[in-house]
């Protein structure tokens, strides 16, 4: 175990090192950082001066491993649009996509899995069918599309739920929650269901499918000669082995909705990092885009690593050979 955390953790540096390095390529290749700090009105020699004092003129190697250095302290420089340290700006957005994505992963897992065991338990039911159905729409449709239709039928329509915004929210030190106010509950319920919609019909259509092929497996049918309840042969037994795969899911998944909750907060008007980053791209604000690139990574990388972990708590038998985890997790 201990060698397979480290082996583990030297997969995760280099990786990292990988993506600092694409982001360091961005300040390079995304047009000069001195034209965007002085003014069009800048003579040469005041170019120069901010050139030496940015350090711009050393050698790539050097500027990479400077690079590398500030990002791991958390300096990623100054925002050319915002003229503010980034990290001061992502630490302002990420609350708004932290509590957005918590609320998005626990309507997934909390739907998906009593829809999916459902689904497998009962699979000639009107209900299943239908459900099946739903879920086939829901992994379809583009999810702007889905926003749209949101907001159309709950904000336009009915007037029930706001269609853009966070609400009111409440400072608890450096955070920014909306979970403590009853407009700020109403602005996330939108888009988190949005959010979540893809990875709910995926875990729902996963663990149907691994529970029927779990359900026919030898061991089950043993449990059930041996005269042992459905609900224990469903829950305790066929259960745990169908949620295996449903972690792997779920984990990659869930750094998924963190990346890719840019289309939601674009269309719901949401505070949160993903609005900071198109805002940096229509600005080609390079030290935000290149923050947010290596932060997301980041995160992939933890939850990666953390599912691998994971693995040797849910199946034992991983415990003693630590390569089958280890290539689950590649």
């Amino acid at each position: 175990m201990f060698v397979f955390l480290v082996r583990r953790l030297l997969q995760a540096v280099m990786v990292m090192l990988a993506v600092a390095f694409i982001a360091f390529l961005m300040f390079r290749f995304l047009g000069d950082p001195v034209n965007n700090i002085v003014s069009q009105d800048a003579t040469q020699v005041e170019r120069e001066e901010v050139r030496q004092r940015l350090r711009l003129d050393d050698p790539l190697v050097i500027q990479y491993g400077r690079f590398v250095a500030n990002a791991a302290s958390g300096d990623f420089g100054i925002s050319y649009r915002n003229s503010r340290p980034v990290s001061a700006l992502l630490a302002e957005r990420f609350p708004a996509t932290a509590e957005l994505v918590l609320v998005a992963a626990i309507l997934s897992l909390a739907l998906g899995i009593p829809l999916g065991i459902y689904t497998a338990l009962k699979p000639r039911g009107v209900l299943s069918q239908g459900l099946q159905i739903l879920s086939l729409i829901g992994i379809s449709l583009p999810t702007f599309v889905t926003g749209i239709l949101l907001i159309l039928v709950f904000s336009v329509w009915l007037g029930w739920l706001p269609s853009f915004g966070r609400g009111d929210v409440v400072d608890v030190g450096w955070w920014s929650t909306g979970f403590l106010t009853a407009s700020g509950l109403k602005a996330l319920i939108l888009p988190s269901f949005m959010l979540c919609l893809f990875q709910l019909t995926l875990i729902m259509r996963l663990v149907r499918a691994e529970m029927l092929e779990v359900l026919r497996a030898d061991y089950i049918k043993f449990a059930k000669a041996r005269g042992l309840k459905n609900r224990a042969i469903h829950f305790r037994h066929a259960l745990k082995n169908t949620l295996i795969p449903v972690v792997t899911i779920f984990g990659l998944q869930l750094g998924g909705l963190i990346a890719f909750a840019i289309i939601t907060e674009t269309v719901f008007q949401w505070p949160g990092m993903g609005a900071l980053f198109i805002q940096a791209v229509n600005f080609t604000d390079v030290p935000v885009m290149a923050a947010y690139l290596v932060m997301v990574s980041l995160i992939f990388v933890i939850i990666n690593t953390s599912v691998d972990l994971l693995y040797n708590v849910i199946d034992p038998r991983l415990r003693t050979d630590p390569t089958r985890a280890t290539g689950k997790g590649a």
